[in-house]
């Protein structure tokens, strides 16, 4: 069992800045894809980015060019370091750990899932 845990949310103004990390406790951490996914409320949990085995990563259109997903397995830890946010980006983020080495955009195909952490975005 892994249990993803979140940190690193909390309130900013737009256009300021915030990482997110997530600790997973497992000792095989480097051999699987991790995810970052956010559901504001009334969506639908949306793909944010993703992070292979081998450190190749994919962004969704929205967060292109202001967000980057990082991994550093010495300390089974991804990050998502999230620049020049806007009230659109306010929502419960969520790390998750795929049981493969390539990344899924779809939240189905991941195995464990963090509690999630609060960003909110004020305009």
């Amino acid at each position: 069992q892994v249990q993803p845990v979140e940190s690193g949310g909390g309130l900013v103004q737009a256009g300021g800045s915030l990482r997110l990390s997530c600790a997973a406790s497992t000792r095989t951490f480097s051999r699987y894809a991790m995810g970052w996914f956010r559901q504001a409320p009334g969506n639908e949990r949306e793909f944010v980015a993703r992070i292979s085995c081998y450190s190749t990563t994919d962004y969704a259109d929205s967060v292109k060019g202001r967000f980057t997903i990082s991994r550093d397995n010495a300390k089974n830890t991804v990050y998502l370091q999230m620049n020049s946010l806007e009230p659109d980006d306010t929502a419960v983020y969520y790390c998750a750990v795929r049981m493969a080495c390539g990344g899924s955009l779809t939240p189905n195909e991941y195995d464990f899932w963090g509690q999630g952490t609060q960003v909110t975005v004020s305009s």
